[in-house]
């Protein structure tokens, strides 16, 4: 029997956050004189996150990128005809090795920022590790689903416990809004496992339903993937959550959590529920340009960095809903290429943003002006960051946005204006943000003694930088392992 990897990369951060809490009941809270606790918890957690990463290296080196179907399969009888099945394609190994270096990452982030209950954000932290790998491994759709909706309850506790001071309001709206999507797709699950009689995803991709249930069963799943995405107008829970999260959850949340979605409407909708997908394109790319534009010119008013992140997120997915939907080779492989290049460019983002607000406890933009004066380094990344969420060539959001406008043209020439609008409008809204806090000259006092990033920060920010340059001037490196899952999902369209 081969060794279950993909099980253990699932696993290894859930038994780390089961040992923290055994150790912590053994001798209890370590808890400095000013009320802190001890960090060492974080330190624990870190190995763990980092074992997991060294772990889905070895998964991917296992992986054949040239192999077709799916690959390092698992499969166990669970009860009934529900089986816990794990496998992996090209599109959902690379959608791992993304969590399973960003959450380290996180951690890292959250050293000497986060100073209370930090045993239960550190197992927090563990636990939406491994749902969130969970939902890019399982082949069932019944493990998918249980992943899927038991990773909303980690990040529930992140945002509500150690979010702003409106946190509470956040974290019920972000639960409220992605739970009430994922109950019709339940009832979804619930009807293919009944008429088909089985809930394994490859089984279901063969099956064919009928296409009036398709439309239904389509509508079911889209609601949930919608919302998780999230798409226009079901996107208002993302600006808040963000905005309440701590560094950290704003990380996660906007790098990997946001892009269940659009792997949801590649491995199941497109797959599953041909015939309605092709009914719903014109719907998809109508709300996607409407997301696109009218997020971008939100963005460009925010007086807040991290809400105006926030709706760049929104805008920016609209470009991967868009590729998906055009049923084309290279709109597809654009949309999986935007997905991978959003998770590093916006996680580092929100690093930067994270960076100031440690020293200043502000994110609003008027407090700042003339950071390069003070700080040449942090204006340096924050620069790079910049420039490639806007989609400057040799950049990862180049690739990304002109792959998915092509497809786009190829299937709708309006909607791939409507587009391009959003390029330009990104240029505004992000040039305007770096403009008024890195140049001019430093009108607060304050920051007059503000530090540049330190060891911790550049820790977290170059392995992002380096992988957003690299799969800019290299993209065949995705490409080249994409490529299978995209024609799979292309090839099943057709046959339908």
């Amino acid at each position: 029997m081969e060794f279950p990897i993909l099980s253990a990369v699932t696993f290894i951060p859930l038994a780390g956050a089961i040992l923290i809490l055994l150790i912590k009941s053994l001798t209890g809270s370590q808890v400095r004189s000013d009320g802190s606790e001890d960090d060492r918890v974080l330190y624990v957690g870190l190995l763990f996150s980092l074992a997991t990463f060294v772990v889905s290296i070895v998964m991917f080196l296992s992986f054949d990128t040239q192999g077709t179907g799916y690959q390092l399969v698992e499969e166990v009888d669970w009860f009934a005809n529900v089986k816990y099945k794990m496998g992996v394609d090209g599109m959902s190994v690379l959608l791992i090795l993304l969590t399973t270096l960003l959450t380290p990452i996180a951690l890292i982030a959250s050293i000497g920022s986060v100073k209370h209950r930090l045993t239960e954000y550190t197992v927090a932290f563990l636990v939406l590790e491994t749902f969130m790998i969970g939902v890019f491994c399982a082949l069932d759709l019944v493990v998918f689903y249980v992943f899927f909706e038991a990773g909303l309850v980690p990040m529930f506790i992140v945002i509500g416990v150690w979010g702003g001071v409106d946190r509470i309001y956040a974290s019920f709206k972000f639960f409220l809004y992605t739970l009430l999507g994922s109950l019709f797709m339940l009832a979804a699950v619930v009807y293919m496992y009944l008429v088909a009689g089985t809930s394994d995803v490859v089984v279901l991709e063969q099956y064919e339903f009928a296409k009036s249930a398709q439309i239904w069963l389509w509508l079911a799943f889209f609601s949930s993937f919608a919302v998780k995405l999230p798409m226009w107008p079901v996107h208002t829970w993302l600006p808040d959550a963000h905005v309440q999260a701590p560094t950290a959850g704003s990380v996660i949340l906007a790098a990997v959590l946001l892009k269940m979605g659009g792997y949801g409407f590649l491995r199941f909708n497109l797959p599953m529920f041909p015939d309605a997908s092709l009914f719903f394109q014109p719907f998809v790319f109508t709300v996607s340009v409407i997301a696109i534009v009218y997020a971008s010119l939100v963005a460009w008013r925010q007086t807040d960095m991290k809400k105006l992140i926030a709706y760049s997120s929104v805008a920016h997915m609209g470009f991967v809903t868009l590729g998906i939907f055009s049923f084309t080779e290279i709109g597809v492989q654009g949309a999986i290429f935007q997905m991978l290049s959003h998770g590093l460019i916006s996680g580092a983002l929100f690093l930067i943003v994270g960076v100031v607000y440690d020293r200043m406890h502000t994110r609003e933009i008027s407090a700042y002006g003339g950071l390069v004066h003070r700080m040449p380094v942090y204006a340096t990344f924050f620069m790079l960051f910049t420039m490639a969420n806007v989609g400057l060539p040799g950049t990862s959001g180049f690739v990304g946005e002109i792959l998915t406008m092509v497809g786009a043209f190829q299937a709708n020439t309006w909607a791939a204006a409507g587009a391009a609008l959003g390029v330009i409008f990104s240029a505004v809204y992000m040039l305007t943000l770096y403009r008024r806090t890195v140049f001019g000259k430093i009108t607060n006092p304050d920051l007059e003694t503000i530090e540049d990033v330190n060891m911790k920060e550049l820790i977290c920010l170059i392995p992002l930088a380096i992988g957003t340059i690299l799969l800019g001037i290299l993209p065949n490196l995705i490409f080249d392992i994409t490529r299978e899952s995209s024609l799979h999902a292309l090839a099943q369209m057709a046959g339908g």
